[in-house]
Formats: C-alpha cells, structure tokens, sequence
C-alpha cells in the first residue's frame, strides 16, 4: 500500500501518477469549477439589460454587483479550482484551474487576487496556450480598469505568440473591445472583420454585429452599418435586438436617401405590428430624430411627444426622449422654459447611476438660472419699450394686450372642452368608464412629468411666482413676474399680460378692464428712478446671461454675443473691466479678437486683477517672441480654411516646442487641423492622444468635455 501511493504522490513524474492525476482533476474538482463558472455566466449574462440607444460593449463588462446573485457559485468555482492546485500539483490542469480561480475573483471585483491568479499562469505554465489564454483574461481586466496602456502591451506581445483557433478568437475580440472603449471604432470594426469567420451562428454574434453596426454609425459609414444590421437577423437574434437592428437599418437608409418620405419606409408597418406595441416608443423616437436630421422641426416635436406618450413602463427610453424635446426646444427652438420642463422631467425618471445623470443635472441646473436672468432681460427690455411710448400709444397698446389675452383665453378654453369631450366620447365607446385611467388615451395628470412640469409653466405664466397662502387669486398681487414664458423674443404683450388676472368675459370700458388696465399700467417704469432701476436690472442680467453661456452651458460665441452687448449697451457699466477678460478668454479660436481684447483691458485697466491674470495667462512659461508669430502664422492659415498647409507646418514644427508653454496650444490647433482634414475617427484619437500628453494643460478640461459629449449618446444620431 506504500509503494501504491508513493507511486501515486502528486509530486511523482511516473506517467502512471501523472494519468492519475490528470484523470482525477479534470473529472472532479475542475469539471464541477467549471460547470459553476458556466452557470454563473449564463445567469449574469440572463440578468444583463442591454440598452440600444448606447453603443454595445462587444464584451459583457465584468460587473462584481452583477455577480451579487451568483456569487455562491464563483465562491464555489473557486474552491474547486483550489483543489486542483492544493491535490494535483503535476497534472496538467493546474493552468486551467488557475485560469478559472481568477476569473472568479475578477467577477467577484477582487481584482488584485484575480490578476495575480492569471500572472502566475503566465510565469509559471506549462502549457504555451494556457499562458496566451491566461494573458487575453488579463488583458480584458486591464481594459475594465481602464488601464488602457498595460492593455495595449500585453496585446502587443500576444500578436507575436502562435496562437490556437479558440485563442486567436477570443484575443480578437479582446483587442476590439479594448479599441472601443478607448474610442478607436475604425480600429475596433477592422479587427472584427478578421473576427467574424472565426464565430459561429448564435446570439452572441448577432449582438457583436450590432455593436459592428453602431461603431459604423458612428463614423458615419451607414452601408457598412447596414451590412451588419442585416447580419444580424442571420445569425439567431432575441426579438429586442432583432428589433433594433431593423429599426437602424431602416433609420440608416432614410439617412443615405434624405429625399424618401418617413410614412413609406416601413415605419408604419412596425407601428401596426401588435408584437411591437411595447417598443412603439423607440419607433417614434427614431422617427423625431430623422425628422430632425431632415430638418423638419415641427414634425419632429410631433414625434417624440408621441414617443413618451407611447412609454409604457420603459422610463429609460422615456428619459431619451424628453432630453431630445429639451435639445430642440433649446437649440432649434429657443423655448427655453420648455426646454428645462423637459429636462425636469428627464431628471425625474432618469436613474442617478445612468451615465448622462450628472451632465444632465448638471445642464438643468445651468437653465434654471438661465431661464430667470433670461426672462429678467426680456421682460425689462419689454417694459422699457413700453415706457418710451406716448400716454396715448401706452393706453392703446395695453388694451390690445389685455384683448389679445382674452381672445386666446377664450380659444384654449373652447378647444380644451373640445378635446375632453371627445375623448370622453371616445372612452364610452371602448366601454371605458373613465378618460383619464392610465389605460386610455389619456393618463391622469399627476402621474406625468411632463404634464405637471407644463401645468406649472402654465401657472406661472398667468398668475407668476405665488407663495402658498390663501386668497391668491387677490387683485393687490405683485403686478410683476419674472419667471413667465418669454421665450419667443420678449414681446411687449407677454411682458405686460403676464401680470393679468383670469377673467371671464372682459369687456372694454367696465370697471374690471379699467382695473386691469390701470394694474398693467402701473408695472411699467414711467419715471425717471424706475427706469432706472429697470436698467440696472437689465444691465445686470444681461451680464450673468453671459457668465452662464461661458462657464456653464460652454457657448462661447452666445457668451461673446452677451458680453459685446452690455458693453454697447452699457458703455460705463461697473462689469467693464471683468468682461473684457471674459471675452480675451471666450474668443478661444479667434487669436486677433483675443489680443484686441487683451490690449484694451490692459490700456484701460492697467493695475486691475483681470490685467494680471491676462499677463500670467500669456507670460508663464517664457514664451518666445517667436513662437507666438509662428502660432498666429498657422493660425490665419487655418482662418483662411488652408486646412492641410496648417496641419503639415504644424506637425512639422510641433517638436521644435516640446516642453515650452506654448506646446499644448500647438498641439489642440492640430487637434482641430486634423478634424478638418482627416475626419471624425482621427479626430476623436487626436483628442484621446491629447489628453494622454498634456495631462496638466489649461486646455484639458475643454477637451475632455468635448470628449464626453461627443460620446454622450442621447439616441442615435
């Protein structure tokens, strides 16, 4: 019995041992490792929610909360695995087992044991393709961490390693997702070409061609995309994603063929699919964005209002759409109070852990004190047009605002009994007692955002910022209103009819007119203190207008615009010597504004705090005489749209600037020559390669924001 299991230790070299041992691991403990591992990957990958409106990871992430429910099973995974390497020290599987028990703790986030599992395989095994298979996990755990450089080397060294069919597959796939989530598509979609000849038919190729698909989107290659959205019912798709591969595809051919008609793409037949009543939501969606794309606002609106109220329970594709309304209403549009209801809405649905929670809040945050300063300067600008009018002219021009209110009071009221009796009507028909249960056409109100953010503009617009109190309706309110709807420009009317009361048919000459008339009146500034006032409030707003588009909603060229028009406004205003610096720092790509304004703050404000801070901006670093003429130098070529001379002198003399002050403000010129002139893959890697390079440049943020927006995706563009 001795000589048995001495012949049987696992340190012998006897291939009798050695058979035993391979036998007894591959059939115990890794077998039962592995089958836990199998089920532990089905079920995370069942628990996964894929969200189409972002880019697909081509790899499933390696999340340790959603490993929670599974843990029990790595946690067992990993104890099997240990006996391999604790019992069978001389067979074969030990790498295997390794390989296993760091997979294991990378799931479970315990990432310094993981990584220490797989580079003991790497130091230590015996067999060549558990070394490569141990160093792609590896390298996969480099890319969660975001440790792109360490990625790129140990991928380095495996494109140099013979590699067997399996491991070449999943080395592909690997290094593609490594390029796109470091924002390299046309590298990423390169290497899947090779990658999709080595992958059979299942689920999972279907969802790698999607992600093929959108990175092709992305770089504006929509016939490449096509062609992989077309794979994608090939290749054995869950409905979701079969779904969503058609609605692209179809999105992408209305986008190579801008003259075909939204109502004859197929559009239509997807919304009378009865499997699709739970996705109408996304299928109007699109449908806003190509009618955006098109051009064609109005219908765009239409669309996505359709969008969320078709929402049923999905509240993150809800979300996308209000944050799409709030673009147009802010962008094409200029409705700004209705751009931030949306975003006030999209906040209220939007879960804080999505990735567009902080620049959305951030965003709401900025319009909210947009909005007040905004409408501080329309209204103000109103009332003063108002006061420069004759007695006569002034009565005239309230008593048609106090008409024109009336008669739109009156044509809402007329149209909104309109539509509730119809929609009654109609609810009696489908044998629904009530119009405004959540299962009809219409919901009750307080279970939508965006109606309750619309009942409070509303609100505000006629009766203004009330506190809670009783008897609000009193006729001694506050006459004036700043936080009313003013976005279509600042009208005198809406300036005045913000401050009248409901009434129910007013007419002209009765003591309640004459009360209203005379309380509208009053709001306007006729002496010489309260207008006055009324200026220094303009002025003021006018001045924070432009402070928020620099620094919060980062427009430098709406900020420039608010800037140049207090000072032409405002010649002596108190802010002169701050806004001159302001506009030296907004007119970023504009370096002859910049130094006009530069000297004039430094002329007229010599000793101010600004003029230091322009000095220390331009001086530190000892930059050269030199360098700042050659800078301007291929500046005016890139002025002058000489795109390609600009980048070639650039490129060329950047090196004779390393480590100067001016480097990194050569390097971002090139960032923007190289966008003009290679494209948007180059571009994105230029700003990339920036960020790596200049990690302290006073540029950096700007880029990185520029980064994060680009990447932000609110739907598919």
């Amino acid at each position: 019995m001795i000589i048995v299991a001495a012949a049987c230790s696992q340190y012998s070299s006897r291939p009798g041992a050695i058979t035993f041992h391979n036998v007894a691991a591959r059939y115990n403990a890794y077998f039962m490792a592995e089958q836990d591992m199998a089920e532990a990957e089905f079920e995370m990958k069942k628990a996964y929610k894929e969200n189409y409106n972002q880019l697909l990871p081509i790899l499933l992430p390696m999340d340790s909360i959603l490993a929670q429910p599974v843990k029990p099973k790595l946690q067992d995974a990993i104890k099997k695995a240990s006996i391999v390497a604790e019992k069978h020290q001389n067979s074969k599987w030990i790498d295997n087992s390794y390989i296993l028990l760091g997979k294991s703790r990378l799931y479970l986030g315990q990432w310094a044991d993981g990584l220490e599992a797989l580079r003991y395989v790497y130091a230590n095994g015996r067999d060549e393709n558990d070394k490569n298979n141990a160093l792609i996990l590896l390298m996969r755990a480099y890319i969660e961490h975001k440790d792109y450089s360490n990625a790129l080397g140990v991928a380095e060294y495996l494109s140099q390693q013979p590699l067997s069919k399996v491991s070449q597959r999943d080395f592909y796939l690997t290094k593609a997702y490594l390029h796109q989530q470091n924002g390299e598509y046309l590298t990423s979609v390169a290497i899947l070409e090779e990658t999709f000849p080595l992958l059979k038919k299942s689920t999972e190729t279907a969802r790698i061609h999607f992600a093929a698909a959108q990175m092709y989107d992305r770089l504006g290659q929509y016939a490449l995309a096509n062609r992989h959205y077309k794979s994608v019912n090939r290749n054995k798709p869950n409905y979701d994603l079969g779904f969503y591969s058609n609605m692209n595809s179809l999105q992408n051919e209305v986008v190579l063929d801008p003259k075909r008609d939204l109502t004859n793409v197929g559009f239509d037949k997807m919304l009378r699919d009865r499997k699709n009543d739970d996705l109408k939501d996304h299928v109007y969606f699109t449908m806003g964005l190509l009618a955006e794309h098109k051009k064609q606002i109005p219908e765009a609106v239409s669309y996505l209002q359709k969008a969320a109220a078709a929402s049923k329970g999905n509240m993150q594709q809800k979300a996308y759409t209000y944050l799409q309304l709030a673009r147009i209403e802010y962008e094409a549009l200029e409705n700004f109070e209705m751009s931030k209801a949306y975003y006030d809405s999209a906040l209220a649905i939007l879960p804080q852990e999505a990735p567009e929670y902080r620049l959305v809040a951030d965003r709401k945050r900025a319009l909210d004190n947009f909005v007040t300063q905004y409408t501080i300067v329309s209204v103000e600008d109103s009332l003063q047009r108002l006061a420069k009018m004759n007695p006569a002219q002034l009565d005239n021009k309230i008593d048609q605002i106090i008409e024109a209110r009336e008669k739109k009071r009156l044509e809402e009221e007329e149209k909104a009994r309109k539509a509730q009796i119809a929609a009654q009507n109609a609810s009696l028909q489908q044998g629904g007692g009530n119009p405004l249960v959540a299962g009809g056409e219409r919901r009750f109100e307080l279970f939508d955002p965006a109606l309750v953010n619309k009942g409070k503009i509303d609100f505000k617009r006629t009766w203004g910022n009330r506190p809670l109190e009783d008897d609000w309706r009193r006729s001694s309110r506050p006459l004036r209103t700043l936080a009313g709807n003013n976005s279509a420009g600042g009208t005198d009317s809406t300036a005045v009819a913000q401050a009248a009361p409901e009434s129910t048919g007013l007419k002209k000459g009765t003591p309640q007119w004459d009360q209203i008339h005379a309380m509208l009146k009053k709001d306007v500034p006729l002496s010489d203190t309260a207008f006055a006032a009324s200026q220094k409030k303009k002025e003021d707003a006018l001045y924070n207008l432009g402070k928020i588009y620099r620094f919060d909603l980062k427009e430098s060229n709406r900020a420039i615009a608010a800037f140049e028009r207090v000072l032409a406004e405002y010649p002596k205003t108190q802010y002169k010597d701050e806004i001159y610096y302001l506009l030296f720092l907004s007119n970023e790509e504009n370096a002859a504004q910049k130094e006009s304004w530069k000297s004039k703050l430094l002329s007229e404000y010599p000793t101010s705090t600004y003029a230091r801070l322009v000095n220390k901006t331009t001086d530190t670093g000892g930059t050269s005489g030199n360098a700042t003429k050659e800078y301007e130098a291929m500046y005016k070529l890139y002025a002058d749209g000489n795109y390609t001379k600009a980048l070639e002198d650039i490129e060329k003399n950047l090196p004779s600037y390393k480590g100067s002050s001016m480097e990194d403000k050569f390097a971002l010129l090139r960032v923007f020559l190289i966008g003009k002139v290679r494209g948007k893959e180059a571009y994105a890697q230029a700003i990339t390669e920036f960020m790596r390079l200049y990690p302290t440049s006073i540029y950096l943020p700007r880029l990185k924001e520029m980064q994060e927006f680009n990447s932000l995706s609110m739907g598919k563009r």
